[in-house]
């Protein structure tokens, strides 16, 4: 008897421990108890996660002096006019500094060698007071390997650089302005309800170019204000040598690309954009690097082992790109400090992590169908010193600035991803919903419109750990891309280009794809999640996918633009589905369903296709039924009293068929049904959806 319950009584001890070392990972275990034999998994990540910011306090004086490496690493002007420079390169037998100051003499002016790798030059100001380092200049650090080469690199510190003519290789130039952009609005507060418009600056113009940080400042920003977008996550912001990598191999990691323009102009924009009330979060990729060694991070001291893992643990062999080795000490200063700069610089109110599960796992996610089994979150196939690296910006990026949002793209739905730290969570305050996007290209492809399956449909919608919130989406840049489609290429493929006329007849293609398009936006926006998410261009059913000049299209720009006249042209019917967005995104901000709790889904009619659910006191109806409308369908609500509709898919500025009277009242009735106390009747034609509001509750 007694032995038997021995590894109960451990079991429990252990449990005890854990509870003991997590101060709030009672709480978690009380919202998901599934949890429970994880509990020691917790325990581990959350000592380990303290005791490296513990270290950090010990040996650096804190996370708020190791989080700003960018002080000092790099290249300095002192107060004195003399140049202060530094950098981290353990592999290195000497390192040098050279640019148009010296002639490009490499060897004039060598580092002196500090402790733990680290490398410093100190250079007296000339004797005229003139600068000794000019702004504009270009600089290169030499590195002498063990090996005895001499390797030109560029500082993984450099805040600028610049591509000039037809060189393939990037140059470093010394940034800085004699007049620095001075930040002249305060941050907008953060949203209760985020409603996020996915930006890339390169590709906001309809012309066959590289559009620039100003044209989307003047031009982009005002539409994505009229649109009622609160945030804009910025694409492809830090530098990246290969424009077609859509800014996902990383080169320079402190740079903001030059290709659209100078880094005051960035601070422009996201300035603007604050005094628009719009949040702005930059896309950080902090989950691998470019292979690039003359531009790039890569062997920077000359061997493969500096910022990343030697050998094979430090390649990522789908994305052929480099890992870094998340434990190292000064990695994390590195990783840490970029945080703080993109925070600090340049103003950004958040980011959105890219590539997080192939951060959290060994396996990167390769070849691995998450079945949501919690075996598959927690053991030796996660990579525990990523872990603590997120939690770490995480804990940095709230403390630094508490209504900061952090939002994670991870595919696998790794339980308290998205759970406060004091619970043993990573932290983040958001993650995309993937599968979303995934469910309707599936419908699209393999289903007829009259076999859709409308729990299906919900399950995938209302899908989310609880108390984790989640960004819903229809689709984003992923859908976009050459070869994948959007949903409006799904929906409309060929016919968008013969057939959006105003003037020609409505096709059954085009009707079809119209309706769709908007129902599918509005049930994800308020069915989905705690926040929304659009790529730009996609709320107006933009005609063409995307792809970025590359051999493989003769260098071609056409594709790599988004064409938003479209929707200023009133012939065409790309206005309506603009109109639709709007609309949505200004009763959201009215009502506010997506800080609300999830829906209480009353209703998912196979046959006659009908979903219908309350959310912020707001009763949503679907009928995605192809052909059949439906007189006097009786439909649930918590709320008696008169409702009027505020919202239709069917109305004639969205290019709907204008079958509903909006000046009809509706009233429910003490009359239960669908386990709600009352209930309304209600005509719901066919591919409609429609939003009734409560005429007690405030507009």
């Amino acid at each position: 008897m007694a032995a038997s319950e021995a590894p109960a009584d451990s079991s429990e001890a252990a449990l005890a421990a854990a509870l003991a070392d997590v101060p709030e990972l009672a709480r978690l275990l009380e919202i998901d108890p599934y949890l429970k034999p994880f509990a020691g998994d917790f325990q581990r990540r959350y000592k380990r996660f303290n005791e490296t910011l513990n270290n950090i306090g010990e040996n650096e004086g804190g996370i708020d002096k190791f989080s700003r490496g960018y002080e000092s690493f790099g290249v300095h002007r002192c107060a004195d006019g003399g140049l202060y420079c530094k950098e981290w390169a353990p592999g290195a037998e000497g390192v040098f500094l050279t640019g148009d100051f010296n002639d490009w003499n490499p060897f004039s002016y060598p580092y002196k060698k500090l402790d733990y790798g680290k490398w410093e030059l100190y250079i007296p100001p000339k004797k005229n007071n003139s600068l000794l380092v000019p702004h504009g200049s270009k600089l290169k650090v030499v590195i002498r390997s063990k090996s005895g080469e001499i390797l030109y690199r560029i500082s993984p510190w450099a805040k600028y650089v610049t591509r000039e003519g037809d060189n393939v290789n990037y140059d470093w130039i010394h940034w800085d302005p004699e007049h620095s952009y001075k930040f002249k609005h305060s941050k907008p507060k953060k949203p209760r309800g985020l409603r996020i418009y996915e930006s890339h600056v390169g590709i906001s113009s309809y012309e066959g170019k590289i559009a620039s940080y100003k044209h989307f400042t003047c031009n982009v920003l005002p539409r994505i204000k009229d649109l009622g977008y609160n945030c804009i996550q910025m694409m492809a912001i830090m530098e990246h040598a290969y424009y077609a990598s859509f800014g996902y191999q990383i080169t320079s990691f402190f740079a903001a690309s030059s290709r659209y323009g100078t880094p005051e102009e960035l601070k422009e924009l996201v300035d603007t954009a604050h005094s628009m009330g719009i949040t702005v979060l930059l896309d950080v990729v902090h989950s691998h690097a470019s292979k690039n060694s003359e531009d790039g991070l890569n062997m920077f001291d000359g061997t493969d082992s500096c910022y990343f893992h030697s050998g094979p643990r430090g390649n990522h062999d789908l994305w052929d790109s480099r890992l870094f080795a998340y434990s190292n000490w000064e990695v994390l200063r590195f990783l840490l400090s970029n945080i703080r700069w993109w925070l600090e610089e340049y103003g950004f109110d958040g980011f959105r992590f890219d590539g997080v599960t192939s951060m959290l796992y060994h396996h990167h996610g390769m070849g691995q169908g998450f079945s949501g089994d919690y075996h598959e979150y927690f053991g030796l196939q996660v990579d525990e010193d990523a872990l603590i690296y997120l939690m770490l910006a995480n804990h940095l990026i709230h403390t630094l600035y508490p209504d900061s949002i952090t939002v994670a793209e991870d595919v696998s739905g790794m339980p308290a991803l998205c759970s406060p730290i004091s619970q043993g969570g990573v932290g983040f305050d958001y993650r995309l919903a993937m599968a979303i996007p995934d469910k309707w290209i599936q419908l699209l492809k393999e289903f007829k419109d009259e076999d859709w399956n409308m729990g299906n449909i919900v399950y995938t919608l209302t899908n989310r750990r609880y108390l984790e919130k989640c960004i819903a989406y229809a689709e984003s840049h992923d859908q976009a891309l050459v070869g994948d489609k959007t949903l409006a290429f799904w929906l409309m493929d060929a016919e968008m280009y013969t057939n959006m006329s105003v003037l020609t007849p409505f096709t059954p293609v085009i009707d079809r794809g119209i309706q769709l398009h908007k129902m599918i936006r509005l049930i994800t926006h308020a069915l989905g999640g705690e926040g929304y998410l659009n790529f730009m261009g996609n709320e107006f059913g933009h005609p063409e996918w995307l792809d970025f000049p590359r051999k493989g299209n003769n260098e071609s720009y056409h594709y790599a633009r988004r064409q938003f006249h479209l929707t200023d042209d009133d012939l065409l019917r790309y206005k309506f589905l603009n109109n639709f967005d709007r609309d949505m995104n200004k009763l959201e901000e009215r009502c506010g369903w997506l800080s609300a709790p999830q829906a209480y889904v009353s209703e998912k009619h196979e046959a006659n296709k009908i979903i219908a659910f309350e959310r912020a006191g707001l009763l949503f109806i679907f009928n995605f039924h192809p052909s059949k409308s439906y007189t006097d369908y009786r439909v649930g609500t918590t709320l008696p009293g008169k409702f009027k509709i505020v919202l239709d898919t069917d109305a004639a500025e969205y290019g709907g068929h204008q079958r509903l009277d909006h000046n009809t009242d509706f009233f429910s009735e003490d009359f239960k049904h669908n386990e709600r106390p009352c209930s309304l009747l209600v005509y719901i034609p066919s591919r409609v959806g429609l939003v009734l509001q409560n005429a007690d509750m405030p507009h």
